[in-house]
């Protein structure tokens, strides 16, 4: 029996702030561990994996550290770069060698436009060389229509293409948002993924006059420091740190110990089932995935269960690929490209890895490491294919798009299987009432990429929110709630 188990029906008397148990231990759940230590609590992670991390996987290819999930993280929100600064990795941080990325459309390979939000242009000519003249003159009409009410939600795409024209969609916020959700622009909600332009939409008369209004105020106060951040060995390596501070702090981190039941004690407290253990809590925090938390809670909070259960998610695969430097020389400049789904290629995204993170070059000068991602939302056939056909198929369109015809000397898979939450027009109201359902539950919160935001200082949000609030502080839940954390794209192939 472990330091955090107690009989069957007993209950451990609170040690300072109690002991709280965090289900999963993604960085989400690694977060909340660390945030609990830091007020005092005893922390006990159970994860169901043999690894800590969820979709942060450090991995190597040709004897090269790479990341075979998230890439980079927003470095203009203060949650992950502080927490990595806190997990000892300050000296490690590093932002991209270079940001100009591509998009491959109509035939050739365009520089990435500016002046645009998540896709959404300021005037016709930010979107210059990208859209056919048709195109730019529908955008050109959005001054002259009248306004468009977005009510409480609206979906992304729907939205612009009333305004700007189907082709703004789908040629640029369309790779934009399925490089993030890897969903479909026409069902993302504008509320939860580009809440700023949400908001400011609702004050303007056209979408372009918003745009402009949301640029300018950052003109008159531009962000300082680089947009991303990496880390020198990669991103996949953060959940580690985090883990080994969490446990240099007391807490305790179990692996192989899924839980299998949640319930309130009539001590006011909770009873938690994991494998062979039965643990007392005080509190828990649920930072797993919509449909195992929905499952955990379905005995306790059925209506939370009822509305999680309800959340989507979409399936994709990484194709890393390594060639030799000399046979890499055709590619063109910049950190990669996206692809619109219209132009009816197969891969989403390529990340030219090597040149957009300077600690992978330095690793073996005579290499170059590329990523390749596929997969959208409702695509089940591209990922139906073994792992020799999608290796075929990314080397099919990145020669098609830059010329490398080259072989590889190496070649990995790595897929993630209902990988990204989808977040369709309705996801803020969800979230919400998941949160009102949990809240009837004293000592119970829920963190994670299914509620504020995808990217990894979302999720870091939504965990010290989880953990104020089982501490009877609900600014940081109201905060997210109020204004839902942006995920941007962080570079082509992220």
């Amino acid at each position: 029996m472990c330091a955090s188990e107690t009989p069957a029906g007993e209950f451990p008397p609170a040690a300072g702030p109690g002991h709280v148990v965090v289900v999963g231990a993604g960085i989400a759940g690694l977060a909340a561990a660390h945030r609990l230590l830091e007020g005092g609590a005893r922390v006990t992670v159970l994860e169901a994996s043999d690894r800590v991390g969820g979709k942060l996987l450090p991995g190597e290819i040709a004897g090269v550290r790479v990341d075979l999930g998230a890439e980079s993280m927003l470095a203009r929100r203060p949650e992950a770069v502080g927490l990595a600064r806190a997990a000892g990795l300050a000296d490690r941080l590093q932002p991209p060698s270079t940001a100009t990325a591509s998009l491959w459309t109509r035939g050739a390979l365009r520089p990435m436009p500016k002046g645009h939000v998540m896709g959404v242009p300021g005037t016709a000519a930010a979107l210059s060389g990208v859209l056919s003249e048709d195109g730019l003159a529908r955008i050109e009409r959005d001054a002259e229509l009248p306004r468009t009410e977005v009510g409480g939600d609206v979906a992304v795409g729907e939205y612009v293409a009333a305004r700007l024209g189907r082709e703004v969609v789908d040629r640029l916020v369309e790779p934009l948002l399925g490089g993030v959700y890897a969903g479909d622009a026409y069902r993302i909600s504008l509320r939860s993924a580009v809440p700023q332009l949400f908001e400011t939409a609702r004050t303007h008369t056209s979408l372009t006059e918003a745009v402009r209004a949301l640029q300018g105020r950052t003109a008159t106060s531009p962000p300082s420091g680089p947009v991303f951040m990496g880390i020198e060995g990669g991103i996949g390596t953060l959940p580690p740190a985090v883990a080994e501070s969490v446990r240099a702090r007391g807490g305790e981190i179990l692996t192989h110990a899924p839980v299998t039941e949640l319930r309130r004690t009539a001590s006011h407290g909770w009873r938690i089932v994991a494998a062979d253990r039965e643990l007392h809590a005080d509190a828990v925090v649920v930072a797993v995935p919509a449909g195992p938390a929905a499952e955990l809670l379905r005995a306790e909070a059925p209506a939370a269960a009822a509305e999680l259960s309800a959340v989507e998610y979409a399936s994709m695969a990484l194709i890393s690929l390594a060639y030799r430097r000399a046979d890499a020389a055709v590619l063109p400049e910049g950190s990669g490209f996206l692809v619109p789904p219209v132009d009816g290629h197969t891969i989403k995204a390529s990340t030219f890895a090597s040149r957009k993170w300077g600690w992978i070059a330095d690793e073996d000068p005579d290499l170059v490491v590329l990523r390749a991602s596929v997969g959208r939302y409702g695509d089940t056939e591209v990922l139906g294919r073994d792992d020799e056909g999608l290796v075929a198929v990314s080397r099919h369109d990145l020669a098609e798009a830059t010329g490398l015809t080259a072989e590889p000397v190496a070649t990995r898979v790595t897929r993630w299987q209902d990988g990204l939450p989808q977040y369709p027009v309705g996801h803020h109201a969800r979230v919400a009432r998941v949160r009102q359902h949990v809240a009837k539950l004293p000592g119970l919160a829920v963190c994670g990429a299914a509620y504020d935001g995808v990217g990894i200082p979302a999720s870091i949000a939504s965990a010290y929110a989880a953990v104020d609030q089982i501490r009877g502080d609900l600014g940081g839940v109201e905060e997210l709630t109020a204004h839902p954390v942006q995920s941007l794209h962080g570079g082509a192939g992220e």
